[in-house]
Formats: C-alpha cells, sequence, structure tokens
C-alpha cells in the first residue's frame, strides 16, 4: 500500500472531510463511474473525483471511439448521451478484408450488418473530446466533487482510506477506485503487479475529409504490418486508425505532409473520391496489460488500469465501460442492503464479474493480431478460408455483433439501458 501522511492512517481515518468513494482519474472510465455511483448510491453520497489535469481533460485528445450499443445505452441511462449525440456517427454496416498494401483489389471476406436491434446501431463512432467534455458537464451538473489535484499516498485502515493530496491535504473515503490509466500509479503504490507486453507496433490516428458519402460503413483492412481501419464520423469524414511497426509508424510521420498522402491514399484508396488529412496525425504505441487483481484492500482498479488490449476490435474503451457498470453494480447492490460496499466480498463479486471476460477478450485480440499482421501465405488462406466461413454464418455473425455491442453474458443493468 501507499505510504499514508504523517501522523498515521488512523488519524486521516478520523479527520474530517470523508468521503464515500474517491476516484483517481478524470478520463472516460472515471467520470462515468462517478455518474454511475451517483446514480447508484444517491444525491447524499460523497462521490470525490481527482485529476491534476481536471481543466484540460479531452482537450488535445485528437482520437475517436466506437461506443458499442451496451455502453451508448449506458451513457444514455445516466444523461451523458445528449451532451455528445450530435458529433455521433452510427455504424451501419461493417467490411473485413485481407490483402497487402499493394494489392489493386481487396476482396471483401466478411461483411457485417450495424443492428443489434431494430433501428439500434451495434456502435456509434465518437470523438474522444466531444465525450469527454459531455460526461465532465454531467459530473458538474450531478454535484461530483471534482479536485484538480493529485493523490500522492494512501494507506487502508479499519473502515476507509487515508489519502494525501496537494499541498499535504487529507480525506478519508471508504472506496478508493484507480481509473488513472494504463500507467496507474495507484495501482504501483498498491503492490498489484502487471503481466504485460509490447507488440512492436503503433497505432496512428487522425480525422479525414473525402469526397463522397461512407454511408455509415466501417471498414477493415487486415494488412501484414496490422490492420488499417476506416470509421464513419458526422458528414463526409473517417477516423483512420493505422497500425505499423513503431519504426515504420516513425518513418510515416517523419514525412513531408505530401509522401505521407501518398503512403495514405495507397491504404485508403479512391472508393470515397479524394482524401485529405484534417487532424494531426499522432502514433500511440501498442501493448497488452493485465493487472494480477483487479481490486486491493478497498480498492477497485477500473478500465485502462487494470487491462491494456490491442485496438484490432476496437473495445478498449468499452472493456473499461463494462467495468464501470459492474462495479457500480455491486457496490449499489451492497449499499442497499446496508453492507460495506467496499467490503473484501463484494470487491470479489467485481473481479469475478470482469476478469474472465477481460481476459477472454485480451486473449482473442491478441491471437487476431498475431494471426494477421504477418506475412505468411499460409496463414492467410487459413484465416481468409475462415472468414469466408464465418460470413456464410448469419447466426455466428449476429452473436459475433451482439458480443461486440456487449449484450452477451451477465450484462449490468446500465448496459441494459435499466437505471441502477
Amino acid at each position: 500500500m501507499g505510504a499514508a501522511a504523517s501522523g498515521g492512517i488512523e488519524g486521516v481515518l478520523s479527520a474530517q472531510p470523508a468521503s464515500d468513494v474517491a476516484i483517481v482519474g478524470g478520463g472516460l472510465a472515471g467520470l462515468s463511474l462517478a455518474l454511475a455511483l451517483r446514480q447508484g448510491l444517491g444525491p447524499d453520497a460523497d462521490i470525490v473525483l481527482f485529476d491534476p489535469g481536471l481543466d484540460r481533460l479531452g482537450a488535445d485528445d485528437g482520437r475517436c471511439s466506437a461506443i458499442a450499443a451496451g455502453a451508448r445505452r449506458m451513457l444514455m441511462a445516466l444523461g451523458a448521451w445528449e451532451g455528445v449525440a450530435a458529433a455521433a456517427q452510427p455504424i451501419c454496416s461493417m467490411i473485413v478484408t485481407d490483402s497487402r498494401t499493394r494489392d489493386v483489389a481487396r476482396p471483401v471476406f466478411l461483411t457485417f450488418d450495424g443492428e443489434v436491434e431494430p433501428g439500434e446501431a451495434f456502435a456509434h463512432m465518437v470523438p474522444n473530446a466531444a465525450l469527454q467534455a459531455a460526461l465532465l458537464q454531467a459530473a458538474r451538473a450531478a454535484g461530483i466533487d471534482l479536485r484538480g489535484a493529485a493523490v500522492d499516498a494512501f494507506e487502508a485502515g479499519r473502515g476507509g482510506v487515508g489519502l494525501s493530496f496537494g499541498a499535504g491535504e487529507r480525506l478519508s473515503t471508504r472506496l478508493l477506485v484507480a481509473c488513472d490509466g494504463a500507467r496507474s500509479r495507484l495501482r504501483t503504490m498498491a503492490g498489484i503487479t502487471n503481466v504485460s507486453w509490447g507488440y512492436g507496433q503503433s497505432g496512428i490516428t487522425f480525422t479525414v475529409e473525402h469526397e463522397r458519402p461512407h454511408e455509415g460503413r466501417a471498414e477493415e483492412h487486415f494488412l501484414p504490418a496490422g490492420p488499417f481501419a476506416t470509421l464513419p464520423l458526422p458528414g463526409n469524414r473517417c477516423s483512420v486508425v493505422w497500425t505499423e511497426r513503431t519504426a515504420d509508424a516513425e518513418r510515416l510521420l517523419a514525412l513531408p505532409a505530401t509522401s505521407f498522402q501518398e503512403e495514405l491514399e495507397q491504404r485508403f484508396g479512391h472508393k470515397l473520391g479524394w482524401v485529405k488529412v484534417v487532424s494531426k496525425p499522432r502514433a500511440y504505441p501498442l501493448g497488452f496489460a493485465m493487472a494480477r487483481s483487479f481490486i486491493g484492500d478497498r480498492l477497485a482498479l477500473v478500465g485502462d488500469a487494470a487491462h491494456l488490449i490491442h485496438p484490432i476490435a476496437g473495445q478498449g474503451l468499452n472493456m473499461g465501460l463494462r467495468d464501470v457498470a459492474a462495479l457500480a453494480e455491486v457496490v449499489t447492490d451492497a449499499a442497499r442492503v446496508g453492507l460495506d460496499f467496499a467490503a473484501p466480498s463484494v470487491l470479489e463479486r467485481y473481479q469475478r464479474w470482469r476478469r474472465f471476460d477481460t481476459l477472454a477478450m485480451g486473449v482473442a485480440t491478441d491471437g487476431l493480431n498475431r494471426l494477421f499482421s504477418n506475412r505468411s501465405d499460409v496463414l492467410r488462406a487459413v484465416r481468409d478460408v475462415g472468414l469466408g466461413l464465418v460470413d456464410r454464418l448469419p447466426r455466428l455473425k449476429g452473436l459475433f455483433i451482439r458480443d461486440a455491442a456487449g449484450l452477451t453474458g451477465e450484462v449490468p443493468k446500465l448496459l441494459r439501458g435499466e437505471m441502477l
């Protein structure tokens, strides 16, 4: 555990003010959890969220995310979707190809219709900055105590956790939640280790404008270096997620604009007419990480603090939002029957609920990346046969769509669109 400030843990726990839940990290998962707990625990619950970059959250995030149907239902139930709906684009269909960069033709091996229910898209593309702003506005309206400070140390004691933050300030809380990202300081302070590895790949992300309408179609082209995905945004725009070996990604970003454009067009093609880069391309290293435990003493890990997976299936943020829905539900259920909602048995229920699903998705995305990101003609033939077979089995495709939408297995209430 992180060390408490001088004066001893019991002194911190007996000090005022105290909170019910303290969340560290004001990203998409942290703000969503604050809203979910406000709904579940009620208006009198004291929920504090810490983030030293509170005033600039999401301001420079040019990425976009695919929000699965279940996650969208949760955001609607939390009152946050209305603030981002105008910036969202439903994915109406999706195609998957398998080819080489210089191939003239890219045969389509797999197609998906975009609905999980009539009139409900299986996912919406949303700019991260717009979603961040909508969640922040909803959190302020809900009376969440937002503090622009970092938690420097913590220690669990009888009945609570003592925190020190800012300029020597202290606070006690019943439950501490780490939503502070893949390099979580709280996870490290708690002594929870990670199983992790890198892929030697980076994802280049940016937005493009194009001549013809995309009609809500997402495309994922599996190329030897990694997937190249074009994901529809409102208007004649797409978000591009372009995976390359890290050295090649760095080389591409260093190219003059005209040369980068040529490389883009070679992969993007001309199906949508001319294409123009309209945001600054940025590269993010890709890797896998899984915390050995999602919980500690009065501590829960959520989102990237607990797990990091390859973006090949676009499920990273959605996995974090499923964590949010599950943790909020187990905490709410315990509180309503008068139990200590940070007790080991309650947090263990959260871990059981989320760990298998997360591990299964991590293994699946890791396997897909290894299967597709190579130059083997034998593996290419095998995977293309497999894609073709799946494309001919509509019931199996429907199961894949519902699973990607977060609507299979034990689905938390919020992901079903129900209030806590």
